[in-house]
């Protein structure tokens, strides 16, 4: 069957997309969805470990989100901004300007006394490859200088850098936060660590393409955006002996399933390896490695929709999110989680 974007629209009220992270942390909502019995649970994201047990190996994303948004200007004082996508070279970056017109090849932008960059040249979609100028380090000067890269649809300015990273963020590298791990804290981790349930890094720089919206109609036209991932030989090895005993791999995240899925050959074993991945997980698809998932509730006609329905099914992930909807769950970035089981 071929799906249209269309089949995995859903409507959401506005009041309904969370502005600001749940405090503390695992206080958030979580919907439980039993896909053997079709049963929705309401919960609080702390009661996770009531659906978890010994043996089950949890997979988090350990990326480490760049303050990755610069406000810079032109010599001539106009107002430019500058998101980082993609290291290129120690001084050389691939960003996304606005507005685009005040960018041309050679233009100069200053963003502090310690911080500017050139345009080398325009890329075929649009964006810039510029080179920074910098005395010193540079992920210490953005650290100081930049903002972090907030979805369009956050209005609210983030008051704590660190709410919009993992507790156990690592690499820097992404353009965005791997959310479903935002429900973590240090003591719920060593929680599900003590009983019994092992935890697995992997890692995977989120790129801004994650909340590029499809424009195709028709859902097998949209071309991925490429994202880097690691699985080390320490991570293949333990999910891989977990698979052989029948004990279940869950991923925190569809940034941990794009990761597992791209790194398990077809006889559902997990290869140690680096690289870029454009796997695109849709309706119908036939998981190789995850068994469960941790996600949060994603936008309309998304990508990542469009993967948790490949898990689920369609007509029963848009039920369960018009349940969602109902009983009035925050949805997005720092909205509440669902447990798919």
């Amino acid at each position: 069957m071929q799906y249209k974007k269309s089949d995995f629209y859903y409507d959401l009220p506005e009041e309904l997309i969370a502005q600001t992270p749940a405090t503390p942390r695992d206080s958030s909502r979580l919907l439980v969805y039993d896909r053997a019995k079709r049963n929705i649970e309401h919960r609080i994201f702390r009661d996770v470990t009531e659906y978890l047990k010994s043996g089950d190996v949890l997979v988090i994303n350990n990326t480490k989100v760049l303050p990755a948004r610069l406000y810079a200007h032109t010599q001539n004082g106009g107002a430019v901004e500058v998101l980082l996508l993609k290291r290129l070279d120690i001084d050389t970056w691939e960003v996304l300007v606005k507005p685009g017109k005040k960018c041309t090849v050679g233009k100069k932008l200053v963003v502090s006394d310690e911080l500017s960059l050139t345009v080398q040249s325009v890329t075929d979609s649009g964006e810039r490859i510029v080179k920074f100028e910098f005395d010193g380090v540079f992920e210490e000067i953005l650290d100081r200088v930049g903002n972090m890269p907030l979805p369009p649809y956050i209005k609210q300015k983030l008051k704590d850098k660190n709410r919009y990273q993992t507790v156990y963020a690592k690499y820097d590298g992404s353009a965005a936060a791997p959310t479903a791990g935002l429900h973590f804290t240090p003591e719920l981790l060593k929680k599900i660590k003590d009983m019994g349930v092992e935890i697995v890094e992997v890692l995977l720089h989120v790129g801004l393409g994650t909340f590029r919206p499809v424009k195709e109609k028709i859902i097998t036209d949209h071309k991925m955006h490429s994202e880097y991932y690691e699985v080390s030989e320490t991570a293949a090895a333990k999910i891989n002996s977990a698979k052989r005993e029948g004990r279940r791999i869950i991923a925190v995240g569809t940034t941990s399933v794009r990761t597992l899925e791209s790194a398990t050959d077809e006889n559902g074993v997990v290869i140690p390896q680096k690289g870029s991945t454009q796997i695109f997980i849709y309706p119908p698809y036939k998981f190789k490695c995850v068994d469960a998932l941790i996600t949060n509730f994603h936008l309309p006609e998304s990508t990542l929709i469009m993967l948790v329905a490949a898990m689920c099914g369609r007509e029963e992930i848009l039920s369960v999110y018009e349940t969602a909807v109902r009983e009035k769950y925050r949805f997005f970035s720092f909205g509440d989680a669902m447990l798919v089981l």
